[in-house]
């Protein structure tokens, strides 16, 4: 336990960056330094044009080295710096540069962002799949990796509102502040900083076991290898059909982050002391989650739990939007005390679901390494999680584009102060981040459906790899 709880202390680091990209980049950019959402869009889709390179290049490099530190941890632990220093550069721009010359600049540090946490991420997917051998385990893992995470943005959120950017006379919302960003972003590098080293230092005695796992042969990367175990894995039915439902399902919570300091300010009409409030319920959700997570996969299965799960975030997340669209007479008013308790309610079933989602799908990707080493003779969960990273973070800035694109088309003011929005900016708001964009976790769900790994199928892999010749060292 102590172990796995070091391997998910890990995830907050990610979580920080994911909050700092989906909540607070965009507006900073676009109501701050006043950049067109669209510019920043654009910045933002060339950083991810990087993040497809260097992706599966992290997870072919990953598989292959062999040293004393084992394949995952050097990668995990020197990414920490540069990490912290891109994402501090990233929210504090020089003054006055032109717009073209912001959004150069968004442009090069979201790359530098995302390139060193991609080398702490995918190592860290892998190194989970190789500790956790068991159909069960790696879900109880996963879920604390996920906990984590979450629990990153529960902390970080309120600490940012109240800390960092309370509303004043003069900043209204507070996150319209420039000058608090420096100390920030100070703030969020040091944090992320810190989890990497704990996630390292609390998994190393675990290197001289994973290395016997490891294939003996040693290859040196190439590119054209990479590719060819890239294509290898796309092969695999379930890993097809997992990596496609996971573009379309994770766009809606994309696009619903990014439009979240909108919404939350224009739509809810909320200040940064009240949205402080909220992850209460995320709390609550998150400790019913971890719970439940390993319980819901040992009953109904895995895939059983992401489809329903998937469903509930869906209808849970769009319920009080399209209230408040619909301006249903008994639905309390924006910015009341009672609509705050609504949003805690809401947050907090989201938070209880989601995590389920998110961890069943890694501990999935877990047993799909293992049915693809039945299949092709080596471990390749580098290659499989640089995938599913891919996956992950397209599906997240796709919505950053897709975002920026739609506040510039529906015409949303710049540096907007609360209540002087039109209502008709509003309403086209709260659409696109609820029912508008739900349509795309469908054909996510549709393709959940076509998985085929269950409990059954996955022992009879395990027993087949403890079968072959050579692999009695397996633990």
């Amino acid at each position: 336990m102590p172990t796995m709880v070091a391997y998910g202390f890990g995830q907050v680091a990610e979580s920080i960056k994911n909050q700092g990209f989906n909540v607070f980049l965009l507006f900073y950019y676009n109501q701050v330094l006043q950049v067109s959402a669209t510019g920043s869009a654009i910045a933002l889709a060339i950083a991810l044009i990087f993040d497809a390179v260097t992706d599966p290049v992290a997870g072919s490099v990953s598989d292959k080295l062999h040293s004393r530190w084992g394949r995952r941890h050097p990668f995990i632990l020197f990414a920490a710096v540069p990490l912290a220093i891109s994402f501090y550069l990233l929210f504090n721009p020089p003054v006055g540069l032109s717009e073209s010359s912001y959004v150069i600049w968004l442009a090069v540090f979201a790359i530098l962002v995302r390139g060193s946490l991609t080398f702490y991420h995918v190592p860290h997917l892998a190194l989970g799949a190789e500790m956790a051998r068991d159909y069960d385990q790696r879900s109880t893992m996963y879920a604390l990796s996920t906990f984590f995470g979450f629990m990153g943005a529960v902390v970080f959120i309120p600490i940012s509102y109240r800390v960092f950017f309370p509303t004043t006379e003069a900043f209204n919302p507070g996150l319209l502040n420039q000058g608090a960003y420096s100390s920030w972003a100070i703030f969020a590098g040091v944090t992320m900083i810190f989890a990497i080293v704990v996630s390292v230092v609390g998994t190393r005695h675990e290197i001289p076991r994973l290395r016997r796992t490891q294939n003996i042969s040693v290859e040196r990367f190439s590119l054209f290898r990479m590719l060819s175990e890239v294509k290898e894995v796309f092969k695999n039915h379930s890993f097809f059909v997992l990596f496609f439902g996971m573009v379309l399902s994770v766009f809606i919570l994309s696009v619903e982050a990014v439009f979240n300091p909108f919404m939350g300010f224009h739509f809810w009409g909320m200040t940064t002391e009240q949205l402080a409030y909220i992850p209460i319920g995320m709390f609550v959700g998150l400790v019913l989650s971890v719970i439940l997570i390993p319980i819901l996969t040992r009953r109904f299965d895995k895939k059983p739990t992401l489809i329903g799960c998937a469903t509930l975030t869906i209808v849970n997340i769009n319920t009080p939007i399209v209230l408040t669209l619909f301006d249903v007479s008994w639905f309390p008013e924006p910015g009341s005390t009672g609509l705050l308790l609504v949003l805690i309610i809401s947050s907090g079933m989201t938070t209880v679901l989601a995590p389920i989602v998110f961890a069943t799908l890694n501990s999935m990707f877990g047993d799909i390494a293992d049915e693809h080493e039945l299949d092709v003779g080596e471990r390749r969960e580098g290659v499989i999680f640089a995938a599913r990273s891919f996956a992950n973070k397209a599906s997240a800035s796709i919505g950053l584009v897709a975002g920026g694109i739609l506040l510039d088309f529906i015409a949303f003011p710049r540096g907007a102060v609360m209540g002087s929005v039109p209502a008709e900016i509003v309403w086209q708001l709260g659409f696109i981040a609820g029912p508008a964009t739900s349509v795309f976790t469908l054909g996510g769900l549709a393709l959940y459906v076509r998985y085929r790994i269950d409990r059954t199928r996955h022992a009879a892999i395990m027993a087949s790899l403890q079968a072959r010749p050579g692999k009695s060292e397996r633990t």
